[in-house]
């Protein structure tokens, strides 16, 4: 049991260079944030580890080069921030060998209509980066868990814990000696 809690789930966060530096930096800070908050819930059993904003196909493919060859990785929670072309998911996802869990979520509960401009959008664009990534996903026809729903409310929070008890499983069954 000691060995099962020390695993870790992977959060890991779609963009892409478009955006610049200063973009990309408040992207992170917003994936640490909810990486932080899943991490403090009760009903995640696992560590969740922010991993470094993927923003090109050799990033994301070497993420999942690692992620197949940590004995603590357990499986990975992918998130599209912005707009993130999904086309640069393909190479990485179709080696990767871990659960995958598509969280489709926004960084704020509510829309700031009266104050709404070109900036907050293309910082808050997950809407697309997500549906973009549940595209690409299906039509590779990957198994994984798709979880949507604010990160703070519980039933997402529940629904993701229940995903990484079963990918603890997984794990568990596989370095099991019979």
């Amino acid at each position: 049991m000691d060995t099962l809690m020390k695993k870790e789930v992977w959060f890991v966060t779609g963009s892409q260079d478009l955006y610049g530096p200063e973009t990309l930096r408040q992207v992170a800070l917003d994936s640490q944030k909810i990486a932080a908050s899943l991490g403090k819930t009760k009903s995640i059993s696992q560590k969740i580890v922010f991993k470094p904003v993927l923003t090109s196909p050799s990033s994301i493919t070497k993420l999942c080069t690692e992620a197949n060859s940590s004995e603590k990785c357990i499986g990975i929670i992918a998130w599209m921030h912005t707009f993130s072309p999904a086309k640069m998911w393909i190479g990485g996802l179709s080696i990767l060998n871990k659960p995958l869990l598509h969280l489709h979520t926004q960084l704020n509960r509510d829309i700031p209509w009266e104050s709404i401009d070109m900036n907050f959008m293309n910082l808050n664009q997950s809407a697309h980066g997500d549906r973009e990534f549940g595209f690409i996903a299906t039509r590779m026809r990957l198994n994984r868990k798709v979880v949507v729903g604010h990160y703070l409310d519980n039933e997402v929070t529940d629904r993701i814990g229940v995903w990484i008890r079963a990918a603890s499983a997984l794990d568990d069954a596989r370095g099991m000696k019979i």
